[in-house]
Parts: C-alpha cells; structure tokens; sequence
C-alpha cells in the first residue's frame, strides 16, 4: 500500500525593523514595509501561519503592531501577540521584532530573515543574501 501521507514541519521566520518615530504612520509604515518583504521572500502561506508574536521596544506606544498586521489582506484570522522586548541599555531605539511560525510540507523550505532599517544591524548575518540558505542558523 503507497503512503500518501504528508508529513508537515514547524518553521520560524524572524524579522525585525524600526520606525522613525513613535507615531501611528511611522509604525504603520515599518509594520507593513516589513510584512510585505516577509510574505514576498518567503512565499508564505497564510494559511499555514501558526502565530505570530511582535516585541517592541519601550519606546513604542502608540499602537500595536498586531492591530496594523491584523488589517493586511488575509491576515484577519492569524492569531497575532504583541509584548515589549526586554530592555536593554544599547538596544536599538524604535524596534520592531516578529517570529512568525507556521506549518510547512516542505521540511527544506529555504527560509528569508528579514532585517530592514536599523534593524540590519541586529543580525548582519542574517541579512536578504546571507538568508538565502536553507540551513537552520542558531538563535541569538
């Protein structure tokens, strides 16, 4: 008997950025320019989406990241968290972070880290190109 069994894997996509302000506009902005860079490189299926959890740094306070996600194409049924990142004296100001986890078929699905704005800073190695690799990188 052939076995037609999918088998699935858990996978993680981080991303982070900054905005320019702690406005509304300004955080709308980066949420969005960061989502859409994430959704393009990795071809993600919305679909397959887990969760996602945003931290930012305590100097964010004017909207949640998860409210502007929330309002992208689609992403009205993803389950979404927002919490602040641990202080840190030298941490980047304005900072948005997100781990996305989802479900995938394909257990060699390349995966893109994506680090925009100040943010490069955060991972250099985990930039556009360097992510381009399908190995599994180790956690900061």
């Amino acid at each position: 008997m052939e076995d037609n069994s999918v088998s699935w894997r858990v996978r993680a996509i981080r991303g982070a950025t900054t905005a320019a302000e702690n406005s509304v506009v300004a955080i709308q902005e980066a949420v969005n320019d960061l989502m859409a860079a994430i959704e393009t490189e990795n071809n993600l299926d919305l679909n397959e989406i887990i969760s996602v959890t945003f931290s930012v740094t305590r100097d964010l306070d004017v909207i949640f990241p998860a409210a502007i996600a929330r309002q992208r194409p689609n992403w009205e049924n993803v389950p979404l968290l927002d919490v602040q990142q641990m202080y840190v004296e030298s941490d980047l100001d304005f900072c948005i972070r997100c781990l996305i986890h989802f479900n995938t078929p394909n257990a060699n699905q390349s995966i893109h880290h994506i680090y925009q704005r100040e943010a490069k800073n955060l991972r250099p190695d985990w930039g556009l190109a360097a992510s381009r690799v399908p190995s599994p990188l180790p956690s900061r």
